[in-house]
């Protein structure tokens, strides 16, 4: 029996754990139809996913025909070389890779990035309200601090920074096949882009990871100029896509919650706790790429056979109540916090250091900046685009409020604890 959950709905987006509840009662693994990528098995709970996300063997991200699992036979040449990266690859061809740009994500390199990280936060948050009020916080800020970050560890020029952010708004428009297509356009002006900048490396070196592979290249490592191509444009675009909605997923959580709030301004020490809880309530990466399966397995006792699919449901993971108390709830003490929102196994984030600091200088920053900082619309006016996937919000409408008061919106959930909101 095959389960019917639009995983691009807004029902779905507004409250997670209740759809994922529901579907978990189907089984720890239930047989679906997903957008894009069509009929295949999908994960409820967190040993199954850690199984399947462990379980290189079995279940791997390429075909036996070496086809990368998650891609249909109607796309592009060019869509198969940009995801020909580490993120699709199955071992060896996967440490070949990620050995290659793992020093510059290790985490003193990345705890030494964060005073320049938090100046960043700082000065965007300063900005905030530059254009006019209300200010729409996921455009003003929380796109804008991750791309600005990984555009200076790739050594790209400031000055292209609106080419990224149109090509993140249009990614973030992917809904369906057609949205697909309509996407053609920014993927082909990102490959010849980020080619140019590989080629201007080659000729005029430079500095940052950009430069830093052309050396690497220089010097023989095993890499082919398609996979410079697919590994920059990976460490782009998941450099600054998922942080940019954890950013501002967990921005909403505080803003529609004043008792959280009050908490975490008490004492900002607290933050890096407050993190590892939005990184597993909110949720941004919900979904892996489909794995396929290369042999009859059993997972929690669910039989599936060589040659089907499956994706690990990373937020299903989280909800999970045999692993987390009273998982519905946000509880910015929680501890300990399993979630495996960066994933587990071989492929585990690579980027996981910087997406916490990052996301941990954003709302200090903004927060210290606008203590008054609130929703200017009603909750229930705030919508989440129909990406199946990844759970982002649309546009979040803020104001600085009147001293000492917040929006109505506000202030009408201000009876919520002070560390947990249901």
């Amino acid at each position: 029996m095959t389960a019917r959950l639009d995983f691009t709905s807004e029902a779905f987006f507004r409250d997670p754990p209740k759809a994922i509840a529901a579907l978990r009662m189907s089984g720890p693994l239930v047989a679906t139809r997903f957008p894009l990528v069509g009929d295949v098995w999908i994960t409820t709970t967190h040993d199954a996913t850690a199984q399947v996300l462990k379980d290189g063997a079995t279940f791997t991200l390429r075909k036996e025909d070496g086809d990368v699992a998650s891609l249909r036979w109607w796309m592009p040449s060019f869509v198969r070389t940009i995801a020909n990266n580490m993120l699709t690859m199955d071992e060896p061809d996967h440490t070949r890779l990620r050995s290659i740009v793992d020093e510059a994500f290790r985490r003193r390199a990345i705890v030494a990035m964060e005073p320049r990280i938090r100046a960043i936060a700082d000065g965007l948050a300063d900005e905030l309200f530059a254009e006019g009020r209300p200010a729409d916080l996921v455009q003003r800020y929380a796109r804008i601090l991750p791309l600005a970050v990984i555009s200076e560890l790739l050594g790209l020029p400031l000055a292209d920074r609106p080419k990224f952010i149109a090509w993140g708004n249009a990614m973030s428009s992917l809904t369906n096949v057609v949205s697909f297509f309509r996407l053609l356009w920014a993927f082909r002006k990102m490959r010849a882009y980020l080619e140019q900048q590989l080629q201007a490396a080659r000729v005029q070196g430079g500095e940052g990871l950009i430069a830093e592979l052309v050396q690497v290249e220089r010097e023989g490592a095993q890499i082919t100029p398609d996979e410079m191509v697919s590994m920059v444009f990976l460490l782009l675009a998941a450099g600054s896509e998922t942080t940019t909605h954890l950013i501002s997923g967990s921005a909403y959580e505080l803003l529609r919650s004043p008792g959280l709030r009050d908490w975490l301004e008490q004492d900002w020490s607290r933050v890096g706790l407050a993190v590892e809880e939005f990184l597993r309530f909110v949720s941004p990466v919900q979904f892996s790429k489909p794995r396929y399966v290369r042999r009859d397995v059993e997972v929690e006792g669910v039989r599936l056979k060589k040659g089907d699919r499956v994706m690990v449901m990373l937020a299903a993971a989280n909800m999970d109540p045999a692993m987390h108390d009273r998982p519905e709830s946000l509880d910015l003490e929680r501890k300990p916090n399993r979630h495996l929102s960066f994933g587990t196994g071989i492929h585990f984030c690579l980027g996981h250091q910087l997406a916490r600091i990052e996301a941990a200088c954003a709302l200090e920053a903004l927060f210290v900046r606008w203590p008054k900082l609130g929703l200017a619309v009603d909750p229930s006016q705030i919508h989440w685009r129909k990406r199946p996937g990844i759970r982002m919000i649309a546009k979040l409408p803020v104001t600085a409020a009147v001293h000492g008061t917040f929006t109505a919106a506000a202030q009408a959930m201000a009876d919520r604890s002070p560390v947990r909101a249901e």
